[in-house]
């Protein structure tokens, strides 16, 4: 996560407005590129592996030159101050009955044309609205934007995913409409979006049936976050040999409570799931606002009584 990639320098499109500058304290940079021009072929085999694995200490992750205690401090800084701004936006976003999805996932997997998509079938239902996270460009914030559905893009720069004080800035320039379905597309990378809480309702986990079905097993952590996986592109099975069911089972594996769907935006299978998955959802974020408006209206009449 952030104190390995060093991410920061994030832009909400048009604000100028810089975010998520992470000082770690140490004057180095990280160099992750271990090849070092040549090969270690010592002319004997061991009969066992030479495979390196960083991620065994109590922080779960290798930062040179730093101790395992000082990455956790510097963790729970971060998370901690993320995870008060994300309080804050999930309160807003209840407040105004809106239904906020944080959609993950590698890049490539198709989630951008899934977007598309399912905005182009919804916005005449209901209000939709879509925050969109890249690194550079703003591309596919257009795309969103060419469906007639609001849309605001927020470059991060060097940074690998969102955070919950990025996401606070583009509501404020989005300004959703009151009970929207408010769609946010993540950066492409399948590692540090799981552990930064946006305020949302759900995280949304995009597989593609090109990536190989082992991947939650290799990313276990985002699959753990997630409430929804969707196995994009399902069209294409038969040209592969993707294992369906070893997929689901890896991803049960490591989360037994998430939900899978099966879809493809070119031959249309599992979209009708997917929307009433939507539509359930936005259900019960109205209910959940009319039961705070309901309450707010008996305190004022507690205190109107007592004053009178």
């Amino acid at each position: 996560m952030c104190t390995v990639c060093g991410c920061g320098d994030a832009r909400v499109e048009g604000s100028g407005h810089h975010h998520h500058d992470h000082d770690h304290d140490h004057g180095h940079t990280h160099d992750h590129g271990h090849d070092h021009g040549h090969t270690h072929d010592h002319g004997h085999d061991h009969g066992h592996s030479h495979d390196q694995h960083y991620g065994q200490g109590i922080a779960g992750v290798h930062v040179p030159g730093m101790s395992q205690t000082r990455i956790i401090q510097i963790e729970q800084d971060i998370l901690g101050r993320n995870n008060a701004d994300a309080a804050a936006n999930r309160a807003r976003l209840a407040e105004a009955g809106i239904f906020a999805l944080n959609l993950v996932s590698s890049p490539g997997s198709g989630k951008t044309t899934l977007l598309v998509e399912t905005v182009s079938r919804l916005k005449d239902q209901m209000p939709v609205a879509v925050i969109e996270g890249d690194q550079q460009t703003t591309f596919d914030a257009d795309r969103i934007r060419a469906t007639g559905a609001p849309a605001v893009q927020v470059n991060t720069g060097k940074g690998c995913h969102l955070d919950a004080h990025m996401i606070g800035h583009a509501l404020d320039r989005l300004d959703p409409p009151e009970n929207a379905v408010l769609f946010i597309e993540n950066v492409g990378n399948l590692v540090c979006p799981a552990a930064f809480d946006l305020g949302e309702a759900h995280k949304v986990v995009i597989l593609s049936v090109t990536e190989g079905e082992d991947k939650p097993l290799k990313y276990p952590d985002m699959f753990a976050a997630a409430d929804l996986m969707i196995l994009s592109k399902v069209d294409l099975l038969p040209h592969l040999t993707f294992d369906v069911e070893r997929c689901l089972d890896y991803a049960r594996q490591i989360n037994p409570n998430i939900q899978p769907l099966k879809l493809s935006t070119v031959s249309g299978e599992g979209m009708e799931d997917w929307l009433g998955w939507l539509a359930e959802g936005r259900k019960g974020a109205l209910v959940q606002r009319r039961a705070m408006l309901e309450a707010k209206l008996t305190a004022l009449r507690k205190d109107i009584e007592a004053g009178a």
